[in-house]
């Protein structure tokens, strides 16, 4: 099938321009033209048609070639020019070619104009192809430059060289604002980044490149710098994903932001937990304080007290053998009053704290544990490594207070037929596993903000630098580990990783 080609002919021979119609046609073409002879005539065709190819007589009575060629060329800087002539000599041919031509031919040897045509068609796509390329190019690194210098922070490109030296390749100008450089300064001397980090945290970020440039994983670092020559110090956030270059460099693309106000409220966060972590500890104490001895006021004083008005009203009944029988009604009355009294009074001074504490952690634990199944009809056995559990009071307290409160949740909520409490010891720690049979429990059940109970456990815990676990799941049970140091320990830090598995 003959291929189309659109033809602008600057020619004023007209017997010429037939014979080039002539020869182009027979080379498999489909032409469609326009001959031109004037300056005006051309630029009105370049205005008003799209054209493939033009092929133009380098010498006219009207026309010098190389207005037309430096006309051509202002329109479209790809469009193929093949200059023809009767007599050109070497010297002009290669003006021509200068001037933008692409190709020359003698009108007396045309047997080079098919293929010149075919080749001059494919190289002008090719150049059109580049060009726009080109343009894309420039559109898109300027629409990615005026994204990047509105994005807080610093974008880079960074490689790190041989010599171990990080290369910075781009920097946006989100550097000024983040180190106090202008981006020129840093791309010129890259080690000014690194001269504003702090020792150990240039050590730090030169080991995640080093591993990063083997395995091309991402990097989320955070560290300080020196945020101005004065020595004001900043926090950054640093992320970067590497990827291989063709000559096996790893470069990375990345982002740097100044996250200090996020880091100065979170220390300011954390002083206020451990202050406050400090408070409830202090409350706690005192607490326990208070109810051990108002347990002993109770169990002592009111204790006493009611003993001795049980003695006199057992007296009184023994001697008052004449008396009538309302007054000795009355008497008996008095008696079973004082022992519901005294009973109560025990009862509530092991509320506020368990007299066999003072025996002992596994003898109250013990006592507990056979009250619970006299109430509950769930037995409830007790394992232990030790016979003596010998710890603080303090630790005491804590650990028998989770103990109660679990096996309160197990009578409310769990539906358990069998409980099962280990209490061990090591050289450093005590630990608590209480384990039911029942129902389980979900997650969320941990969360809800009624949970006075299991944030009270929690909270003992963690005053006394320890651990709360519950492990479990719907239907197979659920089991409440609480460990405590047996030595005075540095409170771990409320953000720390040992406290991540934990609820409260």
């Amino acid at each position: 099938m003959p291929r189309p080609l659109r033809l602008l002919l600057i020619e004023d021979l007209e017997e010429d321009a037939v014979l080039l119609l002539a020869e182009i046609e027979s080379g498999g073409f489909d032409v469609s033209h326009a001959r031109v002879d004037s300056l005006s005539g051309l630029l009105d065709a370049l205005t008003t048609a799209q054209w493939d190819l033009v092929i133009s007589d380098y010498t006219l009575p009207q026309l010098d070639a190389m207005a037309a060629m430096h006309l051509i060329r202002q329109h479209d800087p790809d469009l193929p020019v093949i200059i023809t002539s009767g007599n050109i000599g070497e010297e002009i041919a290669v003006n021509a070619m200068r001037a933008g031509a692409c190709d020359y031919l003698m009108k007396n040897n045309l047997s080079r104009l098919t293929p010149a045509i075919d080749r001059e068609l494919s190289e002008g796509a090719m150049r059109r192809a580049a060009r726009q390329a080109q343009m894309q190019l420039k559109e898109n690194e300027a629409r990615f430059r005026a994204i990047a210098s509105n994005i807080p922070g610093m974008v880079f490109q960074l490689l790190v060289s041989s010599s171990g030296h990080v290369v910075f390749s781009y920097v946006s100008e989100g550097c000024k604002e983040l180190l106090n450089l202008p981006p020129a300064d840093l791309l010129a001397n890259s080690e000014l980044f690194c001269n504003r980090m702090l020792d150990k945290t240039k050590s730090s970020l030169r080991n995640r490149l080093m591993a990063s440039s083997l395995s091309l994983h991402q990097i989320v670092w955070e560290g300080r710098i020196e945020g101005h020559p004065s020595g004001s110090k900043k926090w950054i956030s640093v992320r970067m994903s590497p990827h291989r270059l063709e000559a096996g460099t790893v470069q990375w693309d990345g982002i740097a932001q100044d996250i200090s106000p996020r880091k100065f409220a979170e220390l300011d966060l954390l002083r206020s937990q451990r202050r406050l972590s400090a408070l409830s500890s202090h409350l706690q104490i005192a607490k326990e304080a208070e109810r051990m001895s108002v347990a002993r006021e109770v169990h002592d004083d009111i204790g006493g007290n009611l003993t001795a008005i049980k003695i006199d009203i057992l007296w009184l009944i023994k001697h008052m053998a004449s008396a009538n029988s309302d007054v000795k009604a009355k008497l008996h009355s008095l008696e079973f009053l004082a022992d519901r009294t005294l009973q109560a009074t025990s009862r509530i001074a092991h509320d506020l704290r368990p007299p066999l504490l003072d025996l002992g952690l596994l003898a109250a634990v013990q006592w507990e544990a056979s009250e619970f199944t006299k109430r509950t009809e769930i037995p409830c056995l007790i394992r232990s490594n030790n016979d003596d559990i010998a710890v603080r009071p303090e630790l005491a307290n804590a650990l028998f207070s989770v103990f109660r409160e679990s096996l309160t949740n197990i009578s409310k909520h769990s539906r358990a037929t069998r409980v099962e409490v280990s209490l061990t010891t090591d050289n450093c720690t005590c630990t608590l596993s209480v384990t039911d049979n029942g129902q389980g429990f979900m997650q969320t059940d941990l969360l809800k903000e009624k949970s006075f109970g299991i944030r009270g456990m929690l909270e003992r815990m963690r005053n006394l630098s320890g651990e709360l676990e519950f492990s479990g799941s719907p239907g197979i049970g659920t089991t409440i580990t609480a460990r405590l140091p047996l030595h005075d320990t540095v409170r771990p830090q409320a953000n720390s990783e040992s406290s991540r598995n934990y609820y409260g």
